[in-house]
């Protein structure tokens, strides 16, 4: 085989793979995808109302709070990306569920609450959430504020914020130490 030869077939090669992931890429998005992402478009109002359920949850404190990790965009990519049509509705309905739930108690939109209004509310939704999870059973559905808060402690403590500031980090590699001391009140390991 000649140098030109060789170097034409793997041209064909590169250039049919790359055409090929290109078309296998594309047509992934099959229309019951794109019904199913077009419910879970989240306007922006929608992820800074997340990240103020989220800040309520993992409020700024002497370390930086879950809306300052960006955990709202987290859970919008979290729950557009992983979760299935069933759990994408509920969480789409928990969004209204929680504005209502806000009029009802306060008369006010949950964004404008202060942080006092908030928590209480939450907390009366964290009540209302593990009375719910301790009698469903295993095909009931879950509950929507059990995803928002799943979702605000992944997003937090994997995030640069979280990992950094509330959880003690060491670049990895690093050398193993089977025995190290633990003093009372020391954050816990983020590696």
């Amino acid at each position: 085989m000649k140098r030109r030869e060789a170097v034409t077939g793997l041209a064909v090669i590169i250039g049919g793979s790359m055409v090929g992931s290109s078309l296998f890429l594309t047509s992934c998005k099959t229309e019951e995808k794109k019904a199913r992402t077009a419910s879970t478009d989240f306007s922006p109002e929608e992820v800074a109302l997340l990240d103020e359920v989220a800040d309520t949850i993992i409020p700024t404190t002497d370390t930086p709070g879950a809306k300052a990790a960006g955990v709202g965009a987290f859970m919008k990519v979290m729950v557009t990306d992983c979760y299935d049509e069933g759990d994408q509705r509920i969480f789409v309905e928990g969004i209204s569920k929680l504005g209502e739930a806000s009029q009802k108690q306060f008369s006010k939109d949950f964004m404008a609450l202060d942080a006092a209004q908030k928590k209480t509310l939450l907390t009366a939704i964290d009540k209302e959430m593990k009375a719910y999870q301790s009698s469903k059973k295993d095909t009931d559905p879950k509950h929507y504020f059990k995803m928002m808060k799943d979702l605000t402690l992944q997003g937090y403590f994997t995030s640069e914020i979280g990992a950094t500031k509330a959880l003690r980090y060491v670049a990895v590699p690093g050398k193993y130490e089977g025995c190290t001391d633990y003093k009372k009140g020391d954050r816990a390991w983020a590696t």
